[in-house]
């Protein structure tokens, strides 16, 4: 019986670590695909694979609750402290929203199996952490190459730098962006972020680097990017989670009270860290570029093409 209760609490134990690492890494541009499919190789739930991939789609509920909770006056249409121009303002983003969801939607939804069963290999999600890092880092060299030309002769930097002190070419490219918060994103930008979330159907990619990495193209601010984004995942987490619980369940697949505890559990730890994970990156974005989650992807990257080509040998 004291084993059974210890087995018990080891399986929680692993849950509540496989939630502390969706909270990190579903917000932070870094994949959360591939930081559990490294973790599963040294730390494995003693659950049946049914099980298994039921609980990597729970485990996000947690961390969509956290956006929920964090945002909540922001996406509440009805808040008392709102005007009749707050209200219409907050209907807006929600359409912005909901036309940015559409590309994932139309694609995803019929290729979400396909791209489950031929592209979740260990080396389709390395090549995604790498390329998407490179990505990253070539773009804000760009951003910022181009912040530090016209703070030599723009009228417009000058005021700036003498307004808001930028300390780094990283804060001058990011007041240089032509968007400066959620309410001045338009219809047509929106779309075109809702766009390059379809990249994230290729495990590995992110769903939030592919996102932010839209917007940083299109000329966002890294808040903006990084807080639309936010906003992206509810209806699009939350739908593809319904989505795959709905599979289970007219599968007859029911988990046991055991499973489900492993459900609660990595629930819980997933949402308490992914309201410190997404306050970390806001904060950190206002001073510093996107470079360093680039540089990790890459070293990420290279660490799983390894560890999966000597475990193949």
């Amino acid at each position: 019986m004291a084993q059974e209760v210890l087995m018990d609490f080891v399986e929680l134990l692993k849950a509540a670590l496989f939630g502390f690492v969706e909270g990190v890494t579903e917000w932070l541009p870094i994949s959360s695909t591939g930081h559990l499919l490294l973790l599963n190789q040294f730390v494995s739930l003693d659950v049946s694979p049914e099980f298994w991939d039921l609980f990597l789609v729970v485990v996000q509920l947690g961390a969509i609750l956290a956006i929920c909770v964090l945002f909540f006056r922001q996406l509440n249409p009805f808040a008392p402290s709102k005007g009749a121009e707050g209200r219409r303002r907050t209907w807006a983003l929600w359409g912005k929203i909901v036309l940015a969801c559409i590309p994932a939607a139309v694609v995803g939804i019929p290729l979400d199996d396909w791209m489950e069963e031929h592209l979740s290999g260990p080396f389709t999600i390395a090549a995604a952490l790498i390329v998407y890092g490179i990505a990253f880092i070539w773009v804000e060299s760009v951003r910022e190459g181009k912040a530090r030309e016209l703070a030599l002769g723009s009228a417009r930097m000058k005021h700036l730098r003498k307004v808001a002190q930028p300390q780094s070419a990283a804060e001058l490219a990011d007041m240089e962006a032509s968007v400066q918060s959620v309410g001045e994103l338009g219809l047509k930008k929106a779309f075109g972020i809702g766009c390059f979330q379809v990249l994230s159907l290729v495990p590995g990619t992110s769903r939030s680097g592919s996102t932010i990495l839209g917007g940083l193209l299109l000329d966002t601010s890294r808040t903006v990017a990084a807080e639309f984004t936010f906003y992206l995942a509810i209806p699009v987490m939350f739908g593809a989670s319904l989505v795959r619980v709905a599979k289970y369940v007219l599968r007859g697949f029911s988990p046991t009270s055991g499973e489900l505890s492993i459900l609660f559990v990595g629930c819980v730890v997933a949402f308490v860290v992914s309201i410190l994970a997404v306050k970390f990156l806001l904060a950190f974005v206002r001073r510093h570029d996107f470079k360093p989650f680039g540089w990790y992807r890459i070293v990420l990257g290279v660490v799983v093409i390894v560890y999966f080509a000597l475990l193949a040998k």
